[in-house]
């Protein structure tokens, strides 16, 4: 076990922003995990971070308390029944190599979530969703370490209080646990959900006789790939925004304003706007100051394009936050955590 000092975070975040902490290490088991915590550094840091694939955050500054990645790793079927199998997952799982090995059985329920970047213990903080399809749908249970209180403490999908890209351990419990495992209950007899517009547009496209699993994977996949960009190539993080919800009196009014702008119905009678077609409308597509940017083909990433600070990319969404509001008095919320 070893603790760095004024470690670099360039590598540690797909966003590729040049940020510090004053302690770093890793862990690869539980035990090495309260080892660490014992240490100096540890003891006596205000802030403790857990960190996982680095693919939903913005350092917008130096981090001045110690970072903990998890390296956990392990997939395996925990329990099966004639309908379902429940799949434990290790927090420092890679979520797209889970998703593979889910699809690779015929296990119905997270392929719509193919090549979502991050590992497996952020997908229930986030509720990461993609093509209509929640992580809150399949979703058992996971066990968390408190990290004051040392101890091990299951929670079940009620006590996540799942919302849209919210859980309790982005607000309530932020930063007080880090995520060990978490079990999901997938079909052993698929349902496929291709209620999501473009993902239906793309099947159409492909000549099969019979969907299954392995063809709405690779279908999401190959969307994923034409509309996002690789961080691997340009840093960024995703969708940076929510889609708002309004309620039903409001889209009507924006209707008579703005005759083309998307949405979507929501069950509870209140629309989704696509934050994209808003942020576009802004005139923010594909613009770019220094580093700092908006991908040209999806308005919603926000990117790095080399050297742009955490700082500066935070001062673009501020931007954009107040250009939206102004034009259609919508406030956006950032679905990506910002570290400050």
């Amino acid at each position: 076990m070893q603790v760095h000092q004024n470690y670099q975070l360039k590598k540690y975040n797909t966003f590729g922003i040049d940020a510090t902490a004053k302690y770093f290490a890793t862990f690869s088991s539980i035990d090495e995990f309260q080892e660490i915590l014992d240490h100096p550094g540890a003891v006596t840091s205000n802030r403790k971070l857990i960190l996982g694939g680095g693919s939903n955050i913005l350092f917008v500054q130096d981090f001045n308390g110690i970072i903990l990645k998890n390296n956990i790793r392990g997939i395996s079927i925990s329990a099966e029944d004639d309908e379902y199998v429940y799949v434990n997952a290790a927090a420092g799982e890679n979520w797209h190599e889970l998703v593979t090995y889910c699809v690779e059985r015929n296990f119905g329920g997270i392929e719509n979530l193919s090549l979502i970047p991050g590992n497996t213990g952020a997908a229930p903080m986030q509720n990461i969703g993609a093509y209509g399809v929640e992580l809150a749908d399949v979703f058992y249970d996971l066990r968390a370490f408190h990290i004051h209180d040392k101890k091990i403490i299951k929670f079940f999908a009620a006590d996540c209080a799942f919302g849209y890209r919210d859980s309790v351990f982005k607000k309530k419990y932020k930063e007080q646990f880090a995520i060990l495992d978490i079990t999901l209950r997938l079909s052993k007899k698929p349902l496929l959900n291709i209620s999501y517009a473009a993902l239906q547009n793309e099947l159409e496209k492909i000549d099969v006789s019979e969907l299954t699993v392995k063809i709405i994977s690779q279908t999401v996949i190959n969307i994923r790939k034409s509309k996002l960009p690789d961080p691997g190539q340009i840093g960024n993080a995703g969708s940076f925004f929510k889609n708002p919800e309004i309620p039903a009196e409001k889209h009507e009014e924006l209707l008579s304003k703005f005759p083309g702008i998307v949405s979507y119905p929501l069950p509870n009678g209140n629309s989704k706007l696509a934050a994209a077609w808003l942020i576009e409308q802004c005139g923010y597509k594909g613009f770019r100051r220094g580093d700092a940017g908006c991908h040209e083909k999806q308005a919603l990433v926000l990117v790095n394009y080399g050297n742009a600070t955490g700082k500066e990319l935070y001062r673009l969404s501020e931007e954009i936050l107040l250009s939206v509001l102004k034009k259609f008095n919508v406030q956006l919320e950032r679905e990506v955590n910002i570290i400050n």
